[in-house]
This record gives structure tokens, C-alpha cells and sequence, in this order.
């Protein structure tokens, strides 16, 4: 078991079922592969998998040799991206990762650090799944609310968004506008599939009114987004994105309660790198705005 090369080979045939998936993830033609396995398998005296018309499938002993090296590869990757992250410059590669609905506020500061660094390459990651800092997958996470995070992450309060409640033209042309807040019960809402979102916003939605108002539901804050734009209902949108919209027309203004708070997660093995701290420095400055867009 002295080829890391081969045990790499089976990992990633074990984890796709084909020669040629394995070939293009790792770069090497397809008999390459198949050479791997074969060697490997003569040095155990085992059969790592079953070939047959559909692919490759591990066997158990091919499932065992896959746990190990799923942990080995992880252990590398989060090697690679501590390294990349300990230069006395600000070069290389700064992985950044945050919910699809931040990219309008975070793309352009994004642009501007990158520009003011012509050596670094950016790659800006978003979506649901929360990226594995530990393991390297980022140097900067920008998290909204206030969930848990592992011990060695670095937390600090990046900005307090505000929302308010919109509802679009088409919206107010069917159902009118609420007289006051009493009125919000006899109106209809877009929310969060979910009635635990942990949103303060969709809290306070729980409390003040029924739930079977909120009659256009998804998991989907681009989805909420575009259902309220759509004349679904009346819903929540952050501030600094509809305030000035044409066709949208707030309800009801800003309230401190249902400000989102967000932060910046780190890694304490990459918090203090010139890198890191650079950018970290250059977007506080910049979200200073963002509380009063």
C-alpha cells in the first residue's frame, strides 16, 4: 500500500462506478485507471470491484478501501488549502463562500479587492451547503444569522442588515395595502416553507400572523424574492435590494427586530495570514454602508 496514486485511482472509481468519471476527475486517460485497479488488486489478492455493463461497483473490501482514502484525500485537501492560505502576500487563490442572496452586496468588493491584487485569483462560492473551513474548502465565510460553528473557527459581526415588508404592484392592484397592522390578517403572505426559519423576520411573521396566510411557501430565498415580486403576497426583502425598485412599495418600514445579523467565519489556522486579514480589513470597510442602504 505504498502507491497513493493507486488507492486515489480506486477512491474515486468506488465513489463515481466508471473508469472514465474517474479519468476525467483525475486527469489521466482511462487505461491509466485501469491499470491502477488492476495493480492494486494483485498487490491485496482482492477484488476491489464488480465490473460489469454499467460501470464499476466496490465491493466490500473496495468500500473499505474507500472510507480510508475518502479520509486521506480529505486530509490532503485540508492541508492544500492551509497552505495556500499562509503566504506573506496577498496572492494566490482566496476562496470566499456565502448564501447565493449576498452575491449583489459582496460580488463588487469582490472585484475591487481583486483589482487592487492583480496576483490573486478569487473564487466567490455560494449556496445552501455550509463549506467546510476546517478542511480547507474556504479562507472566508460570510454567514447570516447566529448558528453554531465549530470550535476553531474565528467568528466576528461583519453588518446588521435591515428588512422590511414589500408588496409589488401587482400585489396591491388585487389585495390592496394593510391600513395598519391589525389589518395584516386579512392579507396574504410569501414565507418560508419551513415555519421554524430562524429568520428574525419570519419569527415575528409567526407571531403576529396565522399561518395559513402565508399561502405561497418555498425554501428558496431567491424563490421568496421572486414570488413577492410576482404579486403573490406581501414578504420580507432586504433593504438595501428593493428599497428602490421600481414596481415594489414597502408596507412597512424597517424594524431593529428583524435586522439579519451577519457574520465572518474563519479558520484559526488561517485567520491571521496577511492574506486572510487583508480582505477581511478591506470588507468591513465596505459593509459599513451596507446598514443604511
Amino acid at each position: 500500500m505504498d502507491n497513493w496514486d493507486e488507492i486515489r485511482t480506486a477512491y474515486q472509481v468506488a465513489r463515481l462506478g466508471t473508469v472514465s468519471g474517474a479519468a476525467d476527475v483525475l486527469g489521466v486517460h482511462h487505461a491509466t485507471v485501469i491499470r491502477h485497479i488492476d495493480s492494486l488488486e494483485t498487490k491485496l489478492a482482492l477484488k476491489l470491484f464488480q465490473r460489469h455493463a454499467r460501470g464499476y461497483t466496490a465491493t466490500e473490501a473496495g468500500q473499505d478501501l474507500m472510507r480510508v482514502a475518502q479520509a486521506t484525500d480529505d486530509q490532503f485537501g485540508q492541508l492544500e488549502g492551509r497552505m495556500k492560505g499562509r503566504g506573506e502576500d496577498v496572492s494566490g487563490e482566496l476562496v470566499v463562500t456565502s448564501l447565493g442572496g449576498f452575491a449583489p452586496l459582496l460580488a463588487p468588493v469582490l472585484a475591487e479587492f481583486q483589482a487592487a491584487h492583480p496576483d490573486l485569483m478569487v473564487r466567490f462560492l455560494t449556496g445552501d451547503r455550509v463549506f467546510r473551513l476546517e478542511y480547507g474548502e474556504a479562507h472566508v465565510a460570510i454567514r447570516a444569522g447566529v448558528g453554531e460553528e465549530q470550535p476553531d473557527n474565528v467568528v466576528q459581526s461583519l453588518a446588521k442588515l435591515p428588512s422590511a415588508m414589500f408588496a409589488s404592484d401587482a400585489y396591491i392592484a388585487r389585495w390592496g395595502t394593510p391600513k395598519d397592522e391589525a389589518d395584516l390578517a386579512n392579507h396574504r403572505f410569501v414565507g418560508h416553507d419551513n415555519e421554524e426559519s430562524r429568520a428574525p423576520f419570519y419569527q415575528w411573521l409567526k407571531q403576529y400572523v396565522p399561518r395559513e396566510n402565508v399561502t405561497f411557501r418555498s425554501t428558496s430565498d431567491r424563490g421568496i424574492a421572486a414570488a413577492i415580486r410576482s404579486g403573490a403576497g406581501l414578504g420580507f426583502l432586504p433593504k438595501w435590494a428593493a428599497e428602490n425598485e421600481a414596481g415594489l412599495h414597502q408596507v412597512l418600514p424597517p424594524r431593529p427586530e428583524w435586522d439579519v445579523p451577519v457574520r465572518l467565519v474563519t479558520h484559526v489556522d488561517l485567520h491571521r495570514t496577511t492574506k486572510v486579514q487583508t480582505f477581511l480589513s478591506f470588507l468591513k470597510e465596505h459593509a459599513q454602508g451596507w446598514q443604511t442602504q
